[in-house]
């Protein structure tokens, strides 16, 4: 179906992922999901293939400080048209993913980090978006239209090197101490995977509600690309297109469930790529099992990296997490001895081909309700 899709595609002159873009983005009648490659089932699929990780990269201690199953438990794949690309199905232990949705919620939006309110609001009134909505998120009536919180509000969160939306680069004068316990779970994930020596720079958070989506883009802007980019997926499942060098090659759909993780490696670091939706949770079932499971605590308290996350702290996540999914991107931004250029004129002129820029050129030219980071937010 996808190949004589890309075939018609061609041949009337729209790019093939724009129409596949289209073709999962489209809610009335919802999209056919039989096509999607869902890693988390026994897959039957010529294009996938197993993916052999290095167990003795990260030992069981530290995959645990991070709660992360040993490696030697995790189930990776890799796709035949896209090397360097690996996904690993959820190799979360059990329970500790409620540690990275509250620091995600709760403390990564914390000033001195940068968020999409920050485009238009005061600094004071983006201070403590979680104590700011808290109360009334609890109280919110379901079903029921009300004003929304800042934090439903919240769109992306930038770290460490932050991303500059205007002119599409990092430097060394936009940049906070990068969280610690992020650059750790990223440091293990890369080694597992062949990456030794990987340093988390910048970490683009992004939010997205039931109706978002995230536009066709290839993450570029860091100077040095021989280093991955990690994608880590919390919430409800999404539908992830990853695609070729041309805007006109096809794309490839999978699913992201609750704690999958991807790595864009070599050949795969510049592929276009996209969230055209979330998937609505199954009647019954708001959340995915794997958020519903109780911390064990064998990870926690050991040197207080992961921390066991309250009760009332997770009854708000998992509210928001009923009709929402987080996805945290971390990349090294320089290379070994590298240094940010004193001029950017170069790299600010041309055509971006980065979809949050693209998406950046339509606010000015319609008055769709988008945001600055190419989320489609109409209702």
């Amino acid at each position: 179906m996808m190949a004589k899709m890309a075939a018609s595609v061609l041949e009337h002159g729209e790019d093939a992922f724009r129409k596949i873009f289209k073709l999962y983005k489209r809610r009335n009648p919802p999209p056919d999901f039989s096509d999607v490659i869902d890693f988390s089932k026994n897959l039957k699929n010529d294009m996938v293939f197993s993916v052999e990780l290095n167990p003795s990269a990260v030992s069981e201690a530290d995959a645990c400080r991070a709660g992360l199953r040993p490696v030697r438990d995790w189930r990776a794949f890799g796709l035949k048209e896209h090397s360097g690309f690996i996904f690993i199905s959820n190799p979360f232990l059990t329970g500790s993913q409620q540690h990275w949705v509250r620091q995600c919620l709760k403390t990564y939006p914390q000033k001195p980090n940068v968020c999409n309110l920050d485009m238009h609001m005061s600094p004071t009134e983006t201070e403590d978006i979680w104590k700011k909505s808290a109360d009334i998120l609890r109280k919110k009536t379901q079903g029921k239209r009300e004003p929304k919180t800042l934090l439903e509000k919240l769109r992306w969160v930038t770290l460490g090197y932050h991303y500059d939306w205007n002119s599409k680069t990092y430097s060394a004068e936009q940049y906070t101490q990068f969280p610690p316990d992020l650059h750790s779970l990223s440091q293990e994930v890369a080694a597992a995977c062949g990456f030794h020596g990987f340093n988390a720079e910048a970490g683009i958070l992004n939010y997205y509600r039931a109706d978002s989506s995230l536009g066709i883009h290839v993450d570029e802007s860091e100077l040095d690309h021989t280093r991955p980019l990690l994608s880590f997926s919390f919430g409800q499942t999404a539908v992830f297109l990853l695609g070729g060098t041309r805007r006109e090659d096809p794309a490839t759909p999978m699913f992201m469930h609750s704690g999958d993780i991807m790595v864009m490696s070599g050949p795969s670091r510049l592929l276009y790529h996209a969230v055209p939706c979330i998937v609505p949770a199954p009647t019954g079932q708001p959340l995915p099992v794997c958020l519903q499971e109780s911390q064990q605590g064998t990870y926690l308290h050991t040197d207080g990296l992961m921390q066991d996350v309250p009760l009332e702290d997770w009854e708000l996540c998992s509210r928001y997490l009923h009709t929402s999914r987080v996805n945290m991107t971390v990349r090294q931004v320089l290379g070994d001895g590298q240094a940010f250029p004193t001029d950017t004129t170069s790299r600010e002129s041309g055509s971006p081909k980065d979809g949050y820029h693209e998406q950046q050129a339509e606010d000015l030219k319609t008055k769709r309700k988008r945001n600055s980071s190419g989320y489609d937010l109409d209702p």
